[in-house]
């Protein structure tokens, strides 16, 4: 609840408009207002159900099922869930099924470019619209889809629309459920879509539609650089496939690790730190030019932030506080917080790599997974659970370093000096001795261009996004 729905009334006649609910969401959301606002414009209203097309009339989730999911794209298909379709990049989103998506069941939750996403289990509301790399996944359940026919409505337009402080509230005033809230497509079907003029929608479409192709851009380039860094050193990155394949790490003896950088007195008794598919591929990384982490990074650096008291703060007096799971978002999300209760070292510089160093060694678990911090990102604060990963750039760049620390090889790496029963951290001593390529000065210069642009990328696609948010109130608010 915040400071401006406390002691708020609540008017009869809205009760019966909504069916006489006595749950404070609909009322407190917004909706109401955004109604009022609506029915005040002079503008056409058209209900959604009429501008969308194909199954279910264009807006459907799907039907509960088992999900059954592989390590391989042959078999599998990209899968995203209410809380992995906000990500940016989708590099390391899980694989279904392939039989399981090609079944009569599930082939409908199949996606394609132009329609967008709503979470419509837990927390409701949040959006995306697809971009044109993700044209083949599919969705889970818990993501609502609306299909716009492009022949009544520009897609750009109405996911603008929906996402705007008009659109949103009405979504989630027809949420309910106790514990875990839920909209379903009927709650929606009727939701009033303004047509403000082909000018004004075909602006809009335009701007989502290029922020789209921005992140598909954005995933193909940081991509590549991945691939560039390790064929600059005559390697190859592993898969999840690959790794696996291997077979279990089970029934070995070690005395020494055959590895030079990991050659020290013995700092730890767990297997799981020498295991053979580990040391194999640090094996292969000081076959070629190598230095370990902690000759990369900048002296003082390679460790987590302090510990401090959270503090909640309205957003004209505190910062954004960005925990594991918000920080690999498109648009991450924080707990606003005071300042004046932070170190300055929940702050970080524009090249810092952020590695999620707490977690537990699930498959689809966010731990060892590594984010660049470029453009608006360097205005968050960021939880103490990231480890931080400053490259001294006299010896690597820093774009070039995080686009190893993006790769399954350095994730596979990561996760095996692990410390920890349940929840996992990097063991401190082993870290800094971890193999990492070096490749030649030139090579390490393209693969930062390519990711710092790649950056550039995304937080414009932002930009551009907001830009037709905003053109769409700014006309709603003009109409009334």
């Amino acid at each position: 609840m915040t400071s401006d729905t406390i002691g708020k009334v609540i008017q009869r006649s809205w009760m019966n408009l909504n069916g006489l609910r006595l749950d404070s969401g609909p009322y407190l959301s917004g909706a109401f207002e955004a109604r009022v606002a609506l029915e005040r414009l002079q503008a056409q209203k058209e209900p959604l159900h009429k501008l969308t097309k194909g199954y279910n009339g264009g807006i459907y989730n799907g039907p509960q099922f088992v999900r059954n999911y592989v390590d391989d794209l042959e078999n599998g298909v990209p899968f995203l869930t209410s809380g992995s379709m906000l990500a940016a990049d989708f590099s390391r989103v899980s694989l279904l099924s392939k039989k399981d998506a090609d079944s009569p069941k599930l082939r409908h939750l199949r996606l394609a470019e132009g329609m967008t996403l709503i979470t419509c289990s837990g927390t409701i509301g949040r959006m995306a619209y697809t971009r044109p790399d993700t044209e083949g996944f599919w969705s889970s359940q818990d993501v609502l889809k609306v299909v716009p026919n492009p022949e009544r409505i520009p897609p750009g337009y109405l996911y603008a629309y929906l996402s705007s402080r008009y659109g949103v509230p009405l979504i989630i005033s027809g949420t309910y459920g106790a514990i875990i809230q839920h909209i379903e497509p009927q709650h929606i079907a009727d939701l009033p879509v303004p047509r403000l003029g082909e000018a004004i929608e075909r602006q809009a479409h335009a701007l989502v539609s290029e922020a789209a192709l921005l992140r598909a851009a954005y995933q193909q380039q940081v991509d590549q650089a991945t691939i560039l860094f390790f064929r600059a050193v005559g390697l190859k990155d592993i898969t999840a496939s690959e790794w696996h394949a291997q077979g279990s790490d089970l029934g070995f003896s070690i005395k020494q690790s055959p590895v030079k950088s990991l050659q020290s007195p013995v700092k730890s008794l767990r297997a799981l730190n020498y295991n053979p598919r580990f040391l194999k591929l640090c094996e292969s990384i000081t076959s070629t030019p190598w230095k370990p982490l902690g000759e990369l990074c900048v002296p003082g650096t390679l460790q987590r932030a302090g510990r401090y008291k959270r503090i909640d703060a309205d957003r004209e007096h505190g910062c954004q506080l960005i925990g594991q799971r918000q920080l690999f978002w498109q648009r991450p999300e924080g707990r606003w917080v005071a300042g004046f209760a932070l170190g300055e070292d929940v702050f970080v510089n524009a090249g810092t790599s952020l590695v999620a160093a707490r977690g537990t060694l699930g498959e689809g678990e966010l731990y060892c997974r590594s984010e660049f911090v470029w453009g608006s990102g360097t205005k968050y604060a960021y939880s103490e659970d990231m480890l931080r990963v400053v490259a001294d750039e006299n010896i690597i760049l820093r774009g070039c370093l995080f686009a190893f620390l993006r790769s399954e090889t350095a994730f596979r790496m990561l996760r095996s000096v692990s410390s920890g029963s349940k929840m996992q951290e990097n063991h401190y001593s082993l870290l800094p001795n971890l193999p990492i390529p070096w490749p030649e000065r030139s090579e390490q210069q393209e693969i930062h261009t390519l990711i710092v642009d790649a950056y550039e990328k995304r937080h414009r696609s932002n930009t551009l996004e907001d830009q037709a948010v905003e053109l769409i109130q700014d006309a709603i608010e003009r109409g009334t």
